[in-house]
Formats: C-alpha cells, sequence, structure tokens
C-alpha cells in the first residue's frame, strides 16, 4: 500500500510540474518553438542534412524542416562524378532551389551547394593569396579559359607570364599555376593571373638564392634582357645584370656582338645588393685576363703588329692583341718630327711597332714606330731614349 501510494503522491507530482510547464509556455512560445525546430529554408540556402533514402530517379533528405528535401538525379551532380554516389546516413550540405513543391517538399540540389561552396573557397583563396592550380582549356580572344577549383576561370593575356606572352596556345592543355585577382559569385565572374603567381614564385627563389649566393661564385643562367648598357641573366630566382664593360676584354660596341636572348652562360657574381636585390655579374672575369698573356709573350723590346684603332693629336692607339690597346705616341713615330698623326697613320691600318713599355698595375703599354729603324746620322749623337712611359691623362 505504501508503494502504490507513494507511486500515486510521484505522479501526482509529475503532473503538477508538467501542468507548470505548461502554463509557463505562452503560445507565442510555443510558436516561437515550432518555427525554430521545423524552420521553413528560403531559396538559396544551404543546409546541412542527412540522407534518408537514396531511389533511382531521387534521393530524400532530411533537413530539419517540416517536410523532407527532394534532391532530384539531375541536380545530384555532374555525370560521372564519384562524389554524388549517397548512400543513407550520409552528412550532405544541399542548396534549396524550392523552398515548397506541390508535394509540400523542399527542393534541393547537391550541386548547386557544391558549386557554391566552391564560390566561398575561391574567395578565401583570393583573400589569402595562395597560388593553386588551374587547367587551362581553351584560348579565346582576350586570353585563356581555365578550370579552376572547378570553376570556368578567365586568365586575360596579359596576366600570362612572361615566357608565354608571345604564344597563349602553347599553354592550351597544360596546368599552370595562378593567383585569383577577383571573385564575383553574382557576375559568375573569376579572374586569375599567372604572371602573379610566377612573381610570388620568384620572390621565394630570390629570397632563398641571396641566402645562399656570395660574391665571386660561379653560377649558369640563361640571358633573359638586352639593353644598350648591357644584359640580363636569369640565374634562377633573379636577375643579375652584365654591364657591358664586363661583356669582355675586348672593347665592345653593341652587347648583341656577345650575347643573344635565351643564350646560356656561366657568369662570375661580382657585387650583391640584397636590400635592392641587385646582381652584378661578369662574364669576362672567367677568361684569361690578356694581361697575363701579355707580360708572358711580349716582353719589352718585342716587335708586334697592331692596327689603329683611334687617332689623337697627341698619338695613335694601336690594338695589339684581343682586349689590349697600347699608346704610340707622336714622338714615336718617325725620327723627323711630325705635325699631325694622321699624316703617318690612318685608322684600320695596321703596323709592326715595338714594345717600349709595360705598366700592369696602370694597363698601359707604350708602343714606338721609329725604333724599328736606326736613327739618321745627325741624330746620331743625340739622346733618343726619351721617356715613353708616360699616357696622356684623357679619355681612351
Amino acid at each position: 500500500m505504501l508503494s502504490t501510494e507513494s507511486g500515486a503522491v510521484l505522479t501526482e507530482n509529475e503532473e503538477g510540474t508538467d501542468q507548470e510547464s505548461s502554463a509557463s509556455m505562452t503560445m507565442e512560445d510555443y510558436l516561437h518553438f515550432e518555427e525554430e525546430a521545423f524552420k521553413t529554408p528560403n531559396h538559396g540556402d544551404i543546409v546541412d542534412g542527412i540522407v534518408v533514402r537514396v531511389d533511382p530517379d531521387e534521393v530524400l533528405v532530411d533537413i530539419g524542416a517540416k517536410a523532407e528535401g527532394v534532391i532530384s538525379s539531375k541536380e545530384l551532380g555532374m555525370r560521372g562524378d564519384v562524389d554524388s554516389e549517397l548512400e543513407p546516413g550520409d552528412q550532405i550540405k544541399v542548396y534549396v532551389l524550392q523552398p515548397e513543391n506541390e508535394e509540400g517538399n523542399v527542393v534541393l540540389s547537391l550541386r548547386r551547394a557544391r558549386a557554391e561552396t566552391t564560390w566561398i573557397v575561391a574567395a578565401e583563396k583570393q583573400a589569402d593569396g595562395t597560388v593553386i592550380d588551374a587547367d587551362v582549356r581553351e584560348q579565346n580572344k582576350g586570353g585563356l579559359i581555365v578550370n579552376i577549383l572547378g570553376l570556368r576561370g578567365f586568365l586575360p593575356s596579359s596576366q600570362v607570364a612572361r615566357a608565354y606572352a608571345g604564344s597563349l596556345e602553347s599553354l592550351v592543355g597544360k596546368r599552370i599555376p595562378v593567383k585569383i585577382l577577383e571573385v564575383n559569385r553574382k557576375r559568375n565572374r573569376l579572374i586569375v593571373s599567372q604572371k602573379a603567381a610566377e612573381d610570388e614564385d620568384r620572390a621565394r627563389k630570390r629570397e632563398d638564392l641571396f641566402s645562399r649566393l656570395q660574391t665571386g661564385t660561379t653560377v649558369k643562367g640563361t640571358v633573359s634582357g638586352i639593353t644598350s648598357y648591357g644584359a640580363f641573366v636569369d640565374i634562377g630566382g633573379a636577375d643579375g645584370l652584365i654591364h657591358i664593360s664586363e661583356l669582355s676584354w675586348d672593347r665592345v660596341s653593341k652587347v648583341t656582338d656577345v650575347l643573344q636572348l635565351g643564350e646560356e652562360v656561366t657568369v662570375k657574381v661580382i657585387k650583391l645588393d640584397p636590400e635592392q636585390t641587385r646582381i652584378s655579374l661578369s662574364l669576362r672575369q672567367l677568361q684569361q685576363d690578356p694581361w697575363e698573356r701579355l707580360v708572358q709573350s711580349m716582353p719589352v723590346g718585342s716587335i708586334v703588329e697592331g692596327q689603329v684603332t683611334k687617332t689623337k693629336k697627341y698619338g695613335a692607339f694601336l690594338q695589339i692583341m684581343p682586349g689590349i690597346e697600347g699608346l704610340l705616341h707622336i714622338s714615336e713615330l718617325s725620327w723627323d718630327h711630325v705635325e699631325r698623326t694622321e699624316d703617318v697613320l690612318k685608322v684600320g691600318e695596321t703596323v709592326q711597332v715595338k714594345v717600349i713599355g709595360i705598366d700592369t698595375a696602370r694597363r698601359r703599354i707604350s708602343l714606338s714606330l721609329k725604333q724599328l729603324s736606326a736613327p739618321p746620322a745627325s741624330l746620331a749623337g743625340a739622346r733618343t731614349d726619351q721617356r715613353q712611359d708616360e699616357y696622356p691623362e684623357v679619355e681612351e
């Protein structure tokens, strides 16, 4: 009896509690509870769902609404898409095409949900500047059509990497790194840049290059640009400059006389400026210094052949070896008095001369034409060893 009474007492207490709870919940609260429990989705919403049943022509999905959602077979995904094979219990995201159809079900799309999610991912990639791969599909008037993250994107010709700027068709069918420049879902617009991805890659390589490069290092590279003052060489991450004066020991009038665009060369690093990201290179410093050959093969007293390269009022300059010119002073042209250099020598003329002085420190050599013959009798007693080791301080 006690247990029964106790049970009766407990039941009365529980009923009292339920009554109090019901009394405390107003009709407005109840309607709000119902609305939240079975919220009707709106067109364009992307919501979470659980696959309830998979039929041949549709898939039923529980999205927490009053009625189940329906995905037709054409809204499951692209043909051959393995991910579109669904099973009961799968958790998926779906796009609401229609809040309610004639049967009262919510019309859903798995394909659209994935596409919209991809646009969100694309916007995130644009925001953080991530470099991602894109497949080049075709070329059109303004650039290239690419597939990126499963979306159709556009690569303007102005944003193509420098190496392909003149041959866009060569990129069709290739996978290339790009950065996303613009994402506009409303206009279905996705713009990418290969050049920006290339610049970022080069910046990373440049930083790595400067961390391991040292003055005096010998490196290989490719001529990437030619100017009137020198040539730029891509040495793997950065372009270095070979000034025209560092191309050869010979006098160079045009850079293209020595190097051509795209040519592979071995160069020496002669100066590094990490702050300005400048690299100075030399081609001639990997060649033998002609002055070393001169001292060995043309000592003072040697008779050599030289070609007149230019004439001045004080004498003539003769090239006696590749990269080396000597001065034939006007006083060494003849035993007779000479008023004008041009009266004895002309530019382009080839003559034999005698080496009468070498200054390796200052890289100067003095020549004589008259000392190839004996002085006339009238000068036999006169001094003939005039100082010929002085160069005029003028531009050569």
